[in-house]
């Protein structure tokens, strides 16, 4: 009989496998000459015209990343005056951005402790060559992507998606992401949660969790 795994630790991408998203935010700005502040408003105009925040159109996807490039283009240049070309919006945005290889050491740490290790990620389709660029498909035991499975977090949907991937209860998943909204998420789908500030942080919290769920812990005289 097989073993269960003791947790299974659901990673997020962008801002946790990859930089923080401000860095990029920041980088990509510099290099199509659109001030950063600009392009984020756009994005949440762009977002709310489809009923979803500003990166949700494309996440599901309700529209395709050329549509959402052509509309942010028409936002900046007709709500503030800023001609941007954002054309191939996903390539210049991965463009020299680095994975976290650290944290990636940390998630073959947990999987050699017999965790189950998957990605959970809010990620367009046409972006999916650039995450497996950075992080492909055999450093996980299971990869849950918002467009594939028509869900993004923090709903509660792709939580139940993702447990029951691992073949776990709720309360067995654990959620590292960098973002507020997404942890509360988790949590209120009955899962643990680790907000992700940097490698060595969550990986300390992780592998707290890990050591509270051994056998060895459970079997301890209290």
């Amino acid at each position: 009989m097989t073993t269960p795994a003791p947790l299974a630790i659901w990673t997020d991408f962008g801002g946790v496998l990859t930089p923080p998203v401000s860095v990029t935010f920041n980088e990509f700005a510099d290099r199509t000459g659109v001030p950063m502040w600009a392009l984020k408003e756009a994005m949440r105009i762009v977002g709310e015209k489809y009923g979803t925040d500003p990166m949700g159109a494309i996440d599901i996807p309700l529209i395709d990343e050329a549509t959402w490039s052509s509309e942010l283009e028409d936002v900046l240049g007709g709500t503030f005056g800023v001609v941007a070309d954002l054309e191939n919006f996903g390539d210049r945005w991965f463009a020299g951005r680095p994975a976290n290889t650290l944290w990636m050491k940390h998630l073959e740490e947990f999987r050699s402790q017999g965790a189950f290790v998957g990605l959970l990620s809010n990620l367009p389709p046409s972006w999916e060559r650039h995450r497996r660029f950075m992080a492909d498909d055999s450093h996980f035991d299971s990869v849950v992507c918002s467009h594939a499975v028509g869900s993004r977090k923090p709903e509660p949907e792709i939580f139940r998606i993702a447990a029951e991937r691992a073949g776990l209860e709720p309360d067995r998943c654990v959620l590292v992401d960098d973002l507020e909204k997404n942890v509360a998420g988790a949590i209120a789908a009955g899962w643990q949660a680790v907000l992700f500030h940097d490698a060595e942080q969550a990986a300390r919290q992780v592998q707290g969790l890990l050591d509270a769920a051994s056998p060895a812990h459970a079997a301890a005289p209290r």
